[in-house]
């Protein structure tokens, strides 16, 4: 890992390539600490052969702040580029202070608040024990088990339906082994799509830093688009779409099924949006003999595979893209599509539709 010292010489720094790479996944991620990001570029600048006084003219700390993270580095490997254990004094709150921290952080948020800070939390505490307690203190404690108030994570409980099961393996079993000679679809819209366009210009990505991307924006108005994906070819039609309504919805039926053989049988699958129950699209279905429908159960619309397409394009175009007027973002949303169906290929559906069993 590192070299002897000789005098008058820095320590010599040689990385094993998963160390490297250990020290490159910390200063990339937004999640490190800016003082593991730091000592982990001494330690990567070290590698490189720089001096201490280069790295430190580079970083922009002191030659005695570089020189302690490389011999930490040199002598203790990665342990050494953490604090070392402080010995500080001993806590000043009882045990009852603590469990009237965690009963506080594990109840319901006084109205009008929907989660507690730490705060908020100190506040309560005071209130309830007669104890003084920081904020800081609280985030430590809280820190300590493990226990983050602040933060939420949504949660749809599954409507218990008796047909939930079979309606899933119906669905799986035409992904998997569809009929001979049929088309399959899987048909679903994408709404209120944002033109956004960033105030100030982005920084592209560069060695041991993220790209960056400005926060602010201006709203150039929204695109809605309906997508039916060949689960057989992995090929998708969309069309942007002024309203999401079956009328709509049985326009853009209508165009696939004047494109498609008239011999051939279509199977699609429909979640239970309003635009695809409506009593105007099941009087288009029922005229329109050759078309089965596979209902997803309610809350699964996983299981219709055109999210798949949805998920990509909101990666690759949208979440970060900028567009400067809606017809700019039409325009992009048309050009990805493109793009797909020249190399499209089907999606590896292996989920056969059987209850998954925990590990």
């Amino acid at each position: 890992m590192c070299g002897e010292q000789q005098a008058g010489t820095a320590v010599a720094v040689v990385l094993e390539a998963d160390v490297r790479e250990r020290l490159r996944r910390t200063v990339a991620s937004a999640k490190s600490e800016v003082r593991a990001v730091l000592r982990a570029k001494i330690v990567l600048a070290a590698a490189d052969g720089l001096a201490n006084g280069a790295i430190a003219r580079e970083l922009d700390v002191s030659v005695n702040t570089v020189r302690k993270w490389r011999g930490r580095f040199a002598a203790l490997g990665l342990g050494g580029l953490r604090d070392a254990e402080r010995s500080g004094r001993p806590r000043a709150y009882g045990p009852e202070v603590r469990v009237a921290i965690v009963a506080t952080a594990t109840s319901m948020p006084p109205h009008p608040q929907s989660t507690w800070s730490h705060r908020a939390i100190a506040q309560r505490v005071a209130g309830t024990c007669f104890a003084s307690v920081s904020a800081s203190q609280v985030g430590r404690i809280l820190a300590g088990l493990d226990l983050k108030p602040h933060k939420v994570r949504g949660w749809l409980t599954r409507r218990d339906t008796p047909d939930f099961w079979q309606r899933v393996a119906e669905v799986c079993a035409l992904y998997v082994d569809p009929p001979e000679g049929v088309v399959v679809l899987s048909i679903d819209e994408k709404t209120a799509i944002a033109a956004r366009s960033r105030r100030h210009p982005g920084r592209p990505a560069r060695p041991g830093e993220p790209a960056r991307q400005e926060f602010e924006y201006r709203r150039h108005g929204t695109a809605s688009l309906v997508a039916a994906l060949d689960v057989r070819t992995g090929e998708v039609l969309t069309e942007v779409i002024a309203r999401n309504d079956a009328l709509t919805f049985t326009a853009f039926l209508d165009q696939l099924d004047r494109a498609i053989a008239p011999a051939r049988e279509i199977h699609v699958v429909l979640d239970n949006g309003s635009s695809h129950t409506a009593k105007h699209t099941k009087a288009w279905l029922a005229a329109h003999p050759r078309w089965h429908v596979r209902w997803t159960p309610p809350h699964a619309s996983w299981l219709n595979q055109v999210e798949l397409f949805f998920s990509a394009l909101t990666r690759r175009v949208l979440r970060h893209g900028d567009f400067s007027s809606r017809d700019d973002l039409i325009e992009k949303l048309e050009a990805y599509v493109i793009g797909h169906n020249e190399t499209a290929k089907p999606y590896r559906w292996t989920y056969e539709g059987t209850p998954l069993k925990a590990a």
